[in-house]
């Protein structure tokens, strides 16, 4: 996301000062530490919503473009910088998290023909590099190195997309983090990237029909506005090989609602143009859904679903005429459903696979098959079908944990898939599908690790209104429950994203010490479905803090720690649930480490892609919508003299999908409002975006947060 355009005229406004506070703050086996926050502004500015007014001192924070800005930010990281720069064992942790995560990993391998092309990060590279090898024993070729294409390695490539016949790929390359993309095309024969450049992509990727491809894009912004500018006016182009951008073919728009986001995508066959259309901007979780005959000179799109509701729809392939759709339409768990263009009433569609009790989290096409993977309580289970929903076998798993990417082309006799689980790294597997046999392709070793040594327990403990709430504990196997540990508490809670388990080397570093890792599948998520999901949204968000809420106290009556050993931490929609908790129960926790958060919850509708969210927590634009958001918006709940948990606060300022103001913000009013000894920091990273840029700058984060929370908890780590 990215910020309005528009601001007050802040010269009008009477503006009355606040005094810098100072801090002396002393941990347990360290020496006291003297914070001076830096003066912060503030103005009268207000809004009315409804008739009730509600003041915005900081509104000016919003400009990241600005002067005063800029200099509020250095002073900021001047703060935190010197308070970093005092505790002790900052190196030592970040000798010992480079010494662990300094082994190659590897991407789930796709093929096209015989060539298998993957992604290789040899250890401590910035970015993964893209390789291909002919055959399972070839020798593997460099395609795409991206670290060769910034200084500071901070240039990502972001897809990589083969023409239906290998001659050519599109790939997406991303600067510094931002959610924006640029379209390259490579001739794979020769290896050379052709003149095309296709620019103002943002959340989409290229379709290939014949020699070009499909694309979405935004008009191009304003100049200087490319982190800032709104998400609206979004077009459906198509792009052929040889031309400049400028010349490409607008294959749809909608002019009545330019702030719906659509996109369209061919078939594997490349006989169909599918369109959809979200409706998220208007508070809706679903989508209309529409096709185009490519095959013909047929030029106009024929409704599947032509109205956005709440049930979502996406096709997975055609079958000759017909289409083989997943949705979630009266199955709130999914189902597989086979659309014929002869019989239009969605009540005759014919189930190919009906809904199961657990909830439907993947689905892939190979050899013929259909690979699903639903979701048993937070691990997953693959099973195969034949393409007329007959179920053919179960693939077993090497152990409880997640499966991801698990597709390939009809044609395929084999298929890769990646398993990991908390204490099991990333691994890559090779399935046959006539012999229907699981075989290792690429396992890591990670030195100075024994999994062994470490334990995955799930626990179901119960929610303020009686709901269990599924919540896996890792640490080391001699841990014992005296309610001293320290303890880290992560949590998400939204967009119907399942928090599935999965390997962090970074991690390690915390388990090493003697850290309990706690991960809460809260509501708002998809681990129970559709269902599990809206009991998390908009006028039922406050349940997902209960929840959290809930995971604390139960870490802390079984045991397992204490509030004064008990730090949480969540990025983005995670760093909204860390505000809006420390909020709600300041006592129950140490440290708060509350990561490029939403925390404005009354303007993030503003800012770039925040439109798109309506459907996850509503708008401030709807009444009742607006009282609701109020009560309980990070930002505007923080209160006077209560002394509130040790917290770094952490954004980017490439970061274009929650923008940086929302930290800003933030941060301010708690300097401004906390009481007590613990430190109220913000970490402002540079060159970089929504979820980091590079892995040096992952790492310098990771070091910096990890002794954060060590010294704030006490705990002086034995490297």
């Amino acid at each position: 996301m990215a910020m309005s355009s528009t601001f007050p005229a802040l010269a009008t406004l009477a503006v009355f000062s606040t005094i810098a506070g100072t801090l002396v703050f002393a941990s347990s086996g360290t020496a006291a530490q003297e914070i001076r926050y830096p003066h912060t502004r503030q103005s009268e500015q207000s809004d009315t919503y409804f008739g009730t007014t509600v003041a915005d001192p900081y509104r000016w924070l919003e400009d990241d473009r600005s002067a005063e800005t800029d200099h509020w930010v250095a002073e900021e990281n001047q703060v935190t910088n010197d308070y970093l720069a005092k505790i002790p064992y900052r190196s030592q942790i970040r000798t010992r998290l480079e010494q662990l995560g300094n082994h190659p990993r590897y991407s789930a391998p796709f093929k096209h023909g015989k060539d298998i092309f993957f992604y290789k990060n040899s250890g401590l590279q910035n970015q993964p590099v893209l390789y291909v090898q002919n055959g399972l024993n070839g020798k593997p070729e460099v395609i795409i190195d991206p670290n060769t294409l910034a200084a500071d390695g901070t240039t990502r490539l972001t897809s990589f997309t083969l023409s239906r016949n290998g001659k050519y790929a599109a790939y997406g390359i991303s600067l510094a983090g931002s959610d924006w993309q640029e379209l390259h095309v490579m001739d794979l024969a020769t290896r050379k990237t052709l003149p095309d450049a296709v620019k103002w992509i943002k959340f989409s990727g290229p379709s290939w029909k014949g020699d070009g491809f499909f694309y979405s894009r935004y008009p191009e912004p304003a100049k200087g506005a490319e982190l800032t500018a709104a998400n609206s006016n979004r077009k459906v182009y198509y792009h052929k090989i040889g031309t400049a951008q400028d010349q490409d073919t607008l294959v749809y728009e909608d002019r009545q609602h330019p702030n719906l986001l659509v996109d369209a995508v061919t078939t594997e066959d490349e006989r169909f143009l599918i369109l959809y259309v979200q409706g998220r901007t208007v508070g809706k979780q679903g989508n209309a859904l529409y096709y185009r005959n490519l095959a013909g000179s047929d030029t106009t799109f024929k409704p599947i679903i032509d109205t956005v509701g709440d049930a979502k729809y996406a096709v997975l392939d055609n079958l000759g005429d017909r289409f083989l759709i997943i949705t979630n339409h009266n199955a709130s768990n999914a189902k597989v459903c086979l659309y014929d263009p002869k019989i239009l009433a969605e009540k005759d569609w014919k189930e190919v696979i009906p809904e199961k009790p657990e909830p439907m989290e993947g689905f892939g096409i190979a050899g013929n098959k259909l690979f699903v993977t639903y979701s048993k309580d937070v691990t997953s289970h693959v099973y195969i079908y034949r393409m007329d929903g007959k179920l053919e076998n179960e693939v077993t798993l090497p152990a409880p944990g997640s499966v991801r990417v698990f597709s390939g082309r009809k044609e395929d006799g084999y298929v890769f898939f990646a398993f990991t689980s908390y204490v099991f790294p990333a691994t890559l597997y090779r399935y046959d599908l006539a012999s229907h046999k699981t075989t290792l392709f690429r396992a890591p070793e990670i030195p100075n690790f024994k999994s062994d040594d470490y334990q995955t327990v799930q626990v179901f403990y119960p929610s303020k209104d009686g709901t269990k709430i599924p919540m896996f504990l890792v640490h080391r196997k001699e841990m014992k429950r005296e309610g001293a540990n320290p303890t880290l508490l992560y949590g998400y809670g939204g967009f119907g994203d399942t928090q599935s388990p999965g390997f962090s080397s970074a991690d390690l570093v915390l388990l090493q010490q003697g850290f309990v890792l706690a991960f809460a599948n809260l509501r708002g998520g998809g681990e129970y479905g559709e269902k599990w999901h809206e009991a998390g949204t908009k006028l039922n968000k406050q349940n997902v803090f209960d929840d959290f809420i809930a995971a604390a106290e139960y870490l802390i009556a079984n045991k397992y720690t204490s509030p004064e050993h008990l730090a949480i931490q969540g990025a983005s929609n995670g760093g909204l649930l860390v505000g809006a908790v420390i909020n709600q129960r300041p006592d129950l926790f140490k440290v708060a480490i509350p990561q490029v958060g939403v925390m404005d919850m009354l303007r993030f509708q503003k800012f770039t892609g925040g439109a798109f969210w309506r459907s996850e927590y509503g708008s401030s634009d709807d009444e009742t919508q607006f009282r609701y958001l109020y009560r309980y918006s990070p930002l505007h709940n923080i209160r006077e003299g209560v002394k509130y948990p040790a917290t770094l606060i952490t954004t980017a300022d490439h970061d274009d999908r929650v923008v940086p103001a929302h930290s800003f913000k933030y941060t301010a009013t708690l300097q401004a409002k906390s009481s007590g000894n613990n430190p109220i920091l913000i970490r402002i990273d540079t060159n970089a975006g929504h979820g980091g840029s590079s892995l040096a700058k992952r790492i310098q984060e990771t070091v910096d947060i990890d002794a954060f929370l060590f010294y704030n908890l006490g705990v002086t780590p034995t490297y």
